[in-house]
Parts: C-alpha cells; structure tokens; sequence
C-alpha cells in the first residue's frame, strides 16, 4: 500500500482522528482518486478493525473510537466522493424501534456500516413504523436496520415489519434486526431477513443481503 494510504489506515486503527483528517488531506492532495483512498485508506481499515473485534483483541470502545476516526476522515472525502461518483455499497435506513430510546449500538453499526461503503439514513431513535416505510418508499434503502435494547420493545421490531408488509414494500427491502436482548430465533419468528450479535457481523450481514 501506498505510504500515505497507509498511514490513513493506521490512524483509522488507532483511533486518531485529527491524523485521519490529515492523512484524507494528504492523500488527496498526492492526487490519489477520492474512491481508492476510500476503499484502501479507510474500508480496509474498519475491516481490519471488525476482524481485530472478532477475534477478541478489540472490544467496543476500540471499535467506536477507530469509528469515529474513519467518520471525521469521511467528513473530507465526500465532497470528492460525490464529484467522482463513486457507488455507495447499498442504502441503509438504521433506527431503534418505537418506545426505546437506546442508540450506542445503533451508533456503532451505522459507524461500521458506513466505514464498510453503505450510505446510511440513520432515523435515530423511538421510531415509528411509518418512517421506516418512508425511508423505503420515499428515500430508496435497501435495507432496514433495527434496534432494540429492552424486551419490552422488541414487539415493535415485529410491528414495523408488519407495517412494511402491509405497505406492500416487503420485498423491496431486506431488514436485519440486532440489540442485546434480540436473537436469531426471533429474527425467524417476525419475518426479519437476518439478525446480528454486534456490529461487525451487521456488516458482514448487510453486504451478504445487498449482494443478493
């Protein structure tokens, strides 16, 4: 890898964000394309830091600052990225449901999600059904992400995609679902497309269902 490009991906690792700026401005400035120093400087580093997750010597602080690193560093580049035209990997509209107001791991998966290439509509929190119908029907995403962290709010996973279904977009959108309480069998159980334990396998996930 080129020295600059690597020394992006290093400060994306590390977490520094005032470096990842520098080293987005640098790159563009040695006249790199604004899509190869995404791709190699910044993708490459957040999947380095999702295999680093996995494998247990990272954990979710490391994970978030290395995040927000590669967030302040894509600040810069979409200006470029947009100019140039580059293909955003797909189009994820990410919220918590209805009744939670929880939002650190829906943060973290929108952060690794658009670390991974995908352009992110983030609804934030204690979503309504209805933006998410909206997110599909208006704004295009090509998948939906949601988040719960209490039991009692998971209902509303299943409420929102019963609400799709009955907008008639179901099979315009895969949805994933994920939070601490959530598991596979519920994913199954509500219709949902997939489930995630944490923030690097949504990515894995997410590209696997937008590759179909």
């Amino acid at each position: 890898m080129n020295a600059k490009l690597s020394a992006l991906y290093n400060a994306i690792l590390e977490g520094d964000v005032s470096t990842a700026k520098d080293g987005v401005q640098a790159a563009l400035d040695a006249g790199h394309e604004p899509g190869s120093i995404l791709a190699e400087g910044m993708i490459a580093a957040m999947k380095e830091v999702g295999r680093l997750f996995e494998e247990g010597d990272y954990f979710v602080p490391e994970m978030l600052i290395a995040a927000r690193a590669m967030q302040a560093g894509l600040g810069l580049l979409k200006p470029y990225l947009l100019s140039s035209d580059i293909k955003s990997a797909g189009r994820v509209a990410i919220g918590t449901v209805k009744g939670d107001l929880h939002d650190i791991g829906k943060n973290l998966v929108a952060l690794m999600l658009e670390g991974a290439g995908f352009e992110i509509i983030d609804l934030g929190v204690d979503v309504a059904p209805e933006k998410f119908i909206e997110a599909v029907a208006v704004r295009q995403a090509n998948i939906i992400a949601l988040s719960a962290l209490l039991t009692t709010t998971m209902p509303n996973m299943k409420a929102t995609i019963e609400a799709i279904n009955q907008a008639g977009l179901r099979d315009k959108v895969k949805i994933i679902i994920g939070g601490a309480p959530v598991t596979q069998e519920y994913a199954n159980q509500i219709g949902a497309d997939g489930f995630s334990s944490d923030a690097s396998r949504a990515v894995s996930l997410a590209q696997s269902l937008f590759a179909e």
